[in-house]
């Protein structure tokens, strides 16, 4: 199991759920993790069908899961188990069977209905009312079920957070997001706590970000009233449609179909003039060889002042950080949540002090002038939390936090307290 204290990869795309159980399970236990869900370490629909992805991953899907040392798990729940702790897996044979339980409930109760519900609202799943009429009773039997057995219980196993909670929680999302509006999840108040509970714990935010729940049900017949055109525009329109599900349904389950058809987000940094300083030259430089006499000239070498900014970023709330473990797993997840942000970005980030007594500062490189999280809404989920100082690029107080940063040592007059550790953005 050393694989897990090591930096494995989880394949994926963007938000998805199945994925979010297995990075949840790694924020609780320490373990370290990856996220592959764009290019260049992983594209979807393509990377999944190269020879070597299915030589490890023989059916193409995703999540995948591969250790440093090469080992290799595909299934969703196998994963976040893999990934998971004593404490989220139970410490017994009737608590690890009642996490079980919930986790088998999740996939075989909850899913299917879900699924029928809810991605005809998304527009990418044929509506029928009939099925969408059962599925919202069978739902109801389901948050019966769990509104019954929270009733007097924080947690479905146990007094505190188990995979069995990631693992509802998790295939619940869509169904808060979507549909479950406040008239609907009235009749079961401790399921709605429960779940509140468990979206608001650091370790699920980290991940997930805040979950709003909606206010109105989402409903299919209004998307489709928006579209409503001649018959001949609605005949060719079903056509298209068809035919782009085609491909859907064979190679992907129905959750992957919702998310991997939505539309690619716009590059926020397109407007830009290209710049000769080249972000992926330097990072080569900083992690291949010697940081003081050849990263750190490299970058003041090359780096373009009107292309590309430097900015200070200190975490507001020290008083809340606790274990060092828990305060590297906060940095770590928002770097997972940035992902998408890798190619114009470099960051190096510390944690100062020890447990219960730490800081959290570091140095971001951004391209263009603005502070980069503003330019989509998707990197906004962490960057409120820090306070953000943009400096100049040819002040002294600049060019020695640049080094000490990127070089992990230093005085650090302005922190006061000593060096822990070092997470790179990268």
């Amino acid at each position: 199991m050393s694989s897990r204290k090591s930096l494995s990869t989880l394949y994926t795309y963007p938000e998805n759920w199945r994925a979010f159980k297995a990075q949840i399970a790694a924020q609780y236990s320490g373990a370290r993790l990856k996220v592959a869900s764009s290019a260049p370490a992983f594209t979807f629909g393509q990377t999944n069908r190269t020879p070597a992805f299915l030589n490890n991953f023989p059916l193409g899907k995703v999540p995948a899961f591969q250790g440093d040392d090469g080992f290799c798990l595909f299934e969703s729940n196998a994963i976040a188990h893999y990934l998971s702790n004593e404490a989220l897996r139970g410490s017994s044979p009737q608590t690890q069977s009642q996490v079980l339980q919930w986790v088998s409930f999740a996939d075989a109760e909850i899913i299917p209905p879900a699924s029928t519900w809810v991605f005809p609202t998304l527009g990418i799943m044929q509506f029928n009312k009939q099925a969408t009429e059962q599925a919202k009773e069978e739902v109801k039997k389901v948050l019966s079920v769990l509104n019954h057995h929270l009733n007097t219980r924080t947690f479905l196993v146990g007094e505190r957070v188990s995979l069995a909670d990631i693992s509802v929680a998790c295939s619940m999302i869509w169904l808060f997001k979507q549909v479950l509006e406040p008239s609907f999840r009235q009749p079961f108040p401790n399921v709605t706590r429960w779940f509140q509970t468990c979206v608001n714990q650091p370790q699920f935010k980290t991940v997930l970000g805040e979950v709003k729940l909606c206010d109105k049900m989402a409903q299919f017949d209004q998307k489709a009233g928006k579209e409503a055109g001649k018959p001949q525009e609605k005949k060719d329109k079903k056509k298209k449609e068809e035919k782009e599900a085609a491909p859907a349904e064979e190679e992907m389950d129905e959750c992957e179909a919702a998310l991997a058809s939505e539309p690619k987000t716009k590059d926020p940094f397109a407007h830009l003039p290209k710049s000769a300083f080249v972000m992926d030259e330097f990072k080569r430089k900083y992690s291949n060889e010697d940081t003081l006499t050849v990263a750190v000239p490299h970058f003041w070498e090359h780096f373009d002042k009107e292309g590309y900014s430097i900015w200070y970023g200190e975490y507001k709330f020290p008083e809340e950080l606790t274990m060092t473990f828990m305060s590297c797993n906060l940095i770590m997840g928002m770097f997972q949540r940035l992902d998408k942000l890798r190619k114009n970005g470099f960051a190096s980030v510390i944690l100062f002090g020890g447990n219960n007594d730490s800081s959290i500062s570091g140095i971001w490189i951004f391209r263009g002038q603005d502070l980069a999280f503003t330019l989509s809404d998707d990197w906004q989920i962490d960057y409120e939390s820090y306070a953000w100082r943009k400096l100049d690029p040819d002040s002294d107080e600049t060019k020695t936090m640049v080094k000490e940063y990127f070089a992990w040592e230093g005085e650090f007059k302005h922190v006061g307290k000593p060096f822990s550790q070092g997470k790179c953005f990268k």
